[in-house]
């Protein structure tokens, strides 16, 4: 029986509702691109916009209000003219840190063995 398996047969009902939690706050397409962009320093808004291929003003918008309400993006105005607005990570996000780099390497080993490359 290899570790997954014996992971999965010990997952409680809490620990599944504790999992249910995590996918509500990270679904979708563009939340942890968000994240990883912000987690490289504090970015202006077209600085993610720019970073991330295909989402739009309005997505991104969207997306950075519901990562901010979560705490993992603290948004910065500056009183100047034009406003400048800048995203950066807080503290609560370096948490996702091992998240992020588990989902960076079984994506290479998934990769490999659909696509071998």
């Amino acid at each position: 029986m290899n570790s997954l398996e014996t992971n999965t047969k010990t997952c409680s009902t809490k620990d599944l509702r504790a999992v249910r939690d995590a996918l509500e706050v990270l679904n979708g397409k563009w939340k942890l691109q968000i994240l990883i962009a912000i987690l490289n320093g504090t970015k202006r808004f077209k600085d993610i916009s720019r970073e991330i291929d295909g989402i739009s003003d309005r997505m991104l918008s969207k997306e950075l209000k519901e990562l901010e309400s979560h705490q993992l993006v603290e948004r910065k105005v500056y009183d100047l003219f034009p406003p400048v607005v800048e995203y950066s990570a807080t503290a609560h996000t370096s948490s996702l840190h091992t998240v992020i780099y588990a989902l960076k390497e079984w994506g290479y080993l998934h990769r490999e063995k659909i696509i071998g490359n």
